[in-house]
């Protein structure tokens, strides 16, 4: 029995006439074509958004955006891959009308276009609330670690120059040794010249690797990205203000939002401020373990405050008066009178030490309103908006969770296109291609 043969390699065809035969209606290529058509890209800060009068022509900018997106969409990210993807990819030879950018001109647009694919991305947003995609009442917030592309060593040895030129400087300071200006000169040439100025070594899966912390704001309604930022900081506890305000502005600055985020992002001042912006957090104190006497000791919780007298009662009925202000640990410190809680019945099971302290954040009462909001309902919003995004960044669009560009603005700039690429497809997901494409034409 035969098998099934194919057609001869020299055999001429008519069907399909056109590359527009071969790409469907509903397609995402025709979504990414309807999105960057409607940028005003000279606005948005794309160079080269009008074609100059002398000169060689350049590439359009809108292409090139196009490119990029397309390749987020299906793990490509490499310049040189791209390249290779517009002499052999139909459907990029579609979006592209047939160009086939170098390498070069690729990765040159993605360098120098960080603030311009911010700005497209935050256009998208602004379409999708015109649409009804995002409501901006429930905005989850959370942050994830991304590899950096420098090798551990690498950020090791410039962490290492670091030290030494500080030391260098402290001795200086003291007149203690003589410093040779060559080996200075040479130091700080060294790490002007490095690659990663600013990733830091950062607890992952992986171990404690160079990475750089992703922030991201999702809205509950169709967990949609609405704010992005590349940060430096190892934790999330000072990332609740800056990203909660970004979400609100984001999502049309309306009179109250609430915002969820993990026990991560507890932080009383931040939270108080937020309140003040009308921003409602709502996020699991991030509370200290009573771990002397083996946690047999009393907590914290029962002792009764009083916000008049500025005072703690004991579970004796004692007072804990005011201390002195610890400012490194933003908390106010209370004590019991030595002479009270050494003849109390109760000492053997309130403290080890000749008198009982107590401390008490300078944001308490936000912390305990904050605590008081987070119900398991709640969580469970959070768990289910704002995971399964950097689910898909990390393992759908990116592949691998690492970036390729260097420097902050170069992970910035790969977050914000693969933003735009997650937001897209899940708005494809939501209304369809064909329909979404027709919107985004209007």
């Amino acid at each position: 029995m035969a098998y099934i043969g194919g057609e001869a390699r020299s055999q001429h065809t008519l069907f399909p006439t056109t590359l527009d035969d071969l790409i469907p209606q509903d397609h995402v290529r025709r979504v990414i074509e309807a999105f960057v058509n409607r940028l005003d890209v000279g606005g948005l800060g794309f160079v080269r958004s009008e074609a100059a009068e002398t000169g060689r022509p350049g590439y359009d900018p809108r292409d090139l955006l196009k490119l990029y997106l397309y390749g987020y969409l299906q793990q490509i990210r490499s310049s040189r891959r791209l390249e290779a993807e517009c002499q052999r990819n139909v459907e990029v030879m579609w979006l592209l009308k047939r160009l086939a950018p170098d390498y070069k001109s690729i990765a040159e647009f993605r360098r120098m276009h960080r603030e311009a694919v911010m700005g497209a991305g935050a256009e998208l947003v602004r379409f999708a609330r015109s649409v009804g995609l995002v409501r901006g009442e429930w905005v989850a917030i959370d942050g994830s670690k991304f590899r950096a592309v420098s090798s551990s060593h690498s950020v090791r040895e410039r962490e290492a120059v670091k030290r030494y030129l500080d030391q260098l400087e402290r001795a200086d300071e003291q007149d203690e040794v003589v410093i040779e200006p060559s080996a200075v000169a040479a130091a700080l040439e060294k790490l002007k010249s490095h690659p990663e100025p600013e990733a830091r070594f950062m607890r992952t899966a992986s171990g404690s690797v160079p990475a750089y912390n992703v922030q991201t704001a999702v809205d509950a309604e169709h967990a949609l990205i609405v704010a992005q930022q590349v940060t430096t900081e190892a934790n999330d506890q000072r990332s609740l203000l800056p990203m909660a305000e970004a979400a609100k502005q984001a999502v049309g600055a309306p009179a109250l939002l609430n915002v969820v985020a993990d026990a991560g992002y507890s932080n009383g001042e931040q939270a108080e401020r937020c309140e003040g912006h009308g921003i409602v957090p709502h996020v699991p104190a991030n509370r200290a373990v009573n771990n002397k006497g083996d946690g047999t000791l009393f907590d914290r919780s029962q002792f009764q405050y009083d916000e008049n007298t500025d005072t703690f009662r004991c579970p004796a009925g004692q007072m804990l008066v005011r201390k002195p202000l610890a400012r490194k640990d933003r908390a106010v410190i209370y004590a019991g009178r030595a002479e009270v809680c050494g003849s109390c019945p109760l000492k053997t099971r309130c403290t080890t030490s000749a008198q009982r302290f107590l401390t008490r954040h300078l944001h308490d009462d936000a912390l305990q309103r904050m605590q008081q909001r987070t119900t398991p309902q709640v969580m469970r919003l959070r768990r289910s908006t704002v995971e399964h995004p950097f689910a898909t960044l990390k393992y759908r669009i990116f592949g691998h969770p690492r970036f390729l560009l260097r420097g902050k603005d170069g992970a910035q700039t790969e977050i914000s296109l693969a933003t735009i690429a997650y937001n897209l497809k899940r708005m494809m997901n939501v209304l369809g291609g064909q329909k979404l494409a027709a919107a985004l034409c209007f």
